[in-house]
């Protein structure tokens, strides 16, 4: 299982100033079981990391772009090629929207600091938004859980999704006999970690008592509060590991912060290196230690008297050690072992649910595409019915939507394009059908925000969409494809396309070719078995919804065909959609197709690697003799004995008529390119490539189009 971990942006993950949550995520990690299959991930200026396993994400800074939004798209480029089972967010709310836009397997968020005082918490509907979207939230102090649900109407339904991890530290063996007179206060020197308090008090205790001294660990260069005294040495900021050696020899260690503390590192550490710890009740800093000492004002006299009693009492001092260092229980194995355990309860849930689909093999699948039902039937033999066709015949359970008849049906006043009432639509149908995958065919009225909605009701669900029109470059609608096919993408697991991928104008991960499907009960025709009347069929579909040509419309193909039928004399075409001849449907279509020897493939645009309209299956599934531009490359998946290809006009007029008389030779490559087509590039065998691209199990059948 592979495990990212995404650190605050600047979060200094290095051993030169390391921040506690960068010292919280190295510990842990050297002690969890998953260490060698995790990644963190961060930003820092300095050279050296605290681990090997470190990435640092450097990018460049844009105007008027927020750097923390950069910082966590740049992170995702990463992700998607490493492709991680859990990512874990530390102390970012505001990344969890972000990520989960590109990311639908398992996310954790882990609070170090009060939730309403940071971006993306502050409200309790970001709140619930971040429980809508995570599957494990993770605080480091009950105060901080209990912040988080604050203003709540109702917080038990969401407690099922937060865990208690505190911070943790190393254990050493302690001698307490080399214990000596320090007084130890480790944190910024500012008011807020209470320096003004402790260095008022200070310099009282080692006044009264001058065979006690203190050590200062920390630094503040936004304030300046300066306390001198000969027994008080200031060490400046220190390496973690310094620190600790140091701990040993404190006998009384100081926490007393103004503010709410949500947890207090500290005082964690001082406890484990059998220091007394004397703190202030703010925040999450009592569960730090549950034999401190605690303040019952935050004031220097109240300090003072604490420290003095410890001082004057030798035997209440050494027992409160002793118990410091007896009780403390939060080591970096321990606090590990809580981590890998919430861990492994989702991964292995994960793996077993997802067993238990590819096991299983029988999907409930929602398929969203045009349908035309509103057409009566003219439209028929169009490729969503073709895919439903496929997974039927697999097995699965399918429900289909047609998105486009539902806007059509349903435009009213107060919702003028009817898209309102289509995601309605899908959200009913997902919660009363609860399908294992959506499947979506050109379907460009879907919002993002309902496909997230549908992730959020099951995690699981898998999203694919698949598309059939040019996407290349000299293509037409060439940006208008491009930007449909990236609308949804962050949401979509897989993307299906009947061109190259790599033709694509905005690369998107997990895309993939499929060939446009036969289905034999839509292609029955065998004309290599009968003599036609006529030798090429060529039909255009202008005017789909229509149904009949649209005035002014115009083709770039038609010149080419006008030149096509001038140049060729003695051939007999039979031509629709153009020159005022109505295009032809349903079983018109069928009936038109069945009386000629040879189709001509000639798809809107230049010519590119794979790229065929639909209209490849039909020609070919019917036993047509199919000629089709050779930039296309198509003998690369069909071979060269099923299918004619052309390098220019001339070659297609020179091969036309060679083909009208050598018959026997035509048939048999007709023939052959029905067999092949029918076999291999049917709508089940597109359909199971599909599904097991979505659900990673290995299918009996035979892609021969990936060779």
């Amino acid at each position: 299982m592979k495990i990212s971990i995404l650190l605050p942006f600047k979060e200094n993950y290095s051993p030169n100033y390391a921040g506690a949550v960068s010292l919280f995520v190295n510990d842990t990690i050297n002690e969890s079981k998953h260490k060698d299959s995790i990644n963190v991930f961060g930003n820092t200026s300095y050279k050296k990391f605290l681990s090997k396993n470190y990435t640092n994400i450097q990018f460049k800074k844009k105007l008027f772009s927020s750097t923390n939004k950069l910082y966590v798209e740049n992170f995702i480029k990463v992700e998607n090629k490493i492709n991680s089972d859990l990512i874990e967010v530390h102390n970012r709310p505001s990344y969890i929207f972000l990520i989960r836009k590109n990311y639908h397997k398992l996310l954790f968020l882990f609070f170090h600091n009060d939730p309403l005082q940071m971006n993306g918490s502050r409200s309790v509907q970001d709140r619930i938004k971040l429980l809508n979207n995570v599957d494990k939230i993770i605080f480091n102090s009950e105060w901080c859980r209990q912040r988080f649900f604050h203003s709540f109407n109702d917080k038990s339904k969401y407690l099922n999704k937060t865990e208690l991890c505190y911070q943790s530290t190393s254990k050493i063996k302690i001698n307490f006999n080399k214990k000596q007179k320090i007084i130890s206060f480790v944190g910024k020197l500012n008011k807020a970690k209470g320096y003004d308090i402790f260095g008022q008090t200070i310099i009282k205790i080692l006044d009264k008592y001058p065979d006690w001294s203190s050590s200062v660990f920390g630094d503040e260069p936004r304030e300046k509060l300066n306390f001198r005294h000969k027994n008080l040495n200031l060490f400046g900021f220190k390496k973690n590991d310094y620190i600790l050696n140091h701990l040993k020899k404190v006998s009384i260690s100081i926490v007393c912060s103004r503010w709410e503390e949500p947890f207090g590192r500290t005082s964690l550490e001082a406890s484990s290196r059998g220091a007394a710890v004397i703190i202030s009740k703010r925040g999450g800093l009592p569960e730090t230690s549950s034999v401190a000492v605690k303040l019952k004002e935050l004031s220097s006299q109240s300090l003072f008297n604490e420290i003095e009693k410890l001082i004057k009492d030798k035997k209440k001092l050494l027992t409160l050690q002793k118990d410091s260092y007896k009780k403390f229980k939060l080591t970096h194995k321990y606090v590990s072992k809580i981590i890998d355990k919430i861990r492994d309860q989702f991964l292995i849930k994960e793996k077993i649910s997802l067993f238990n689909i590819k096991k299983n093999k029988i999907f409930k699948i929602l398929h969203l595409t045009n349908f035309n039902r509103r057409f009566n039937g003219r439209l028929q033999y169009n490729t969503g019915r073709r895919l439903n066709n496929g997974f039927v015949r697999l097995g699965h359970n399918v429900l289909t939507l047609s998105d486009r008849d539902i806007i059509h049906d349903n435009k009213k006043i107060l919702d003028p394009t009817g898209k309102k009432k289509l995601q309605n639509s899908i959200i009913l149908n997902y919660k009363n059908f609860k399908p294992d995958c959506i499947v979506m065919g050109h379907a460009d009225s879907i919002d993002g925000d309902t496909l997230s909605q549908l992730r959020d009701e099951n995690k699981h669900l898998r999203i694919c969409q698949w598309f059939l029109d040019p996407v290349h470059k000299n293509a037409p609608d060439y940006i208008k494809n491009n930007k449909r096919i990236i609308k949804n993408s962050n949401n979509i697991d897989f993307t299906f396309l009947s061109s190259c991928p790599s033709l694509l104008k905005n690369k998107i991960n997990n895309s993939f070719f499929i060939p446009n499907p036969a289905d034999k009960s839509f292609e029955i025709l065998k004309n290599y078995e009968t003599n036609c009347p006529n030798d090429v069929f060529f039909a255009m579909s202008h005017g789909v919804h229509r149904g009949i040509l649209k005035d002014g419309k115009y083709d770039q193909r038609e010149k080419y065909i006008k030149k096509l039928i001038r140049n060729n004399s003695k051939i007999k075409f039979d031509i629709y959609g153009m020159n005022k001849i109505q295009p032809v449907w349903g079983n018109d279509f069928l009936d038109a197709i069945s009386k000629s020897k040879m189709g001509l493939n000639l798809s809107r645009g230049k010519a590119a690697k794979y790229y065929s309209s639909d209209r490849i299956a039909q020609l070919l599934g019917n036993g047509l003799l199919t000629f089709i531009d050779e930039r296309t490359l198509f003998s690369d998946l069909i071979g060269k004995n099923s299918i004619v290809h052309y390098s220019n006009f001339d070659d297609l007029s020179y091969k036309i008529n060679k083909y009208k008389k050598d018959t026997k030779i035509a048939k048999k490559i007709a023939k052959n390119g029905r067999d092949i087509y029918l076999k291999h590039f049917n709508s089940t065998i597109v359909g199971d490539y599909m599904l097991s691209k979505l659900f990673d199990y290995k299918s009996k059948f035979k892609f021969i189009w990936e060779k």
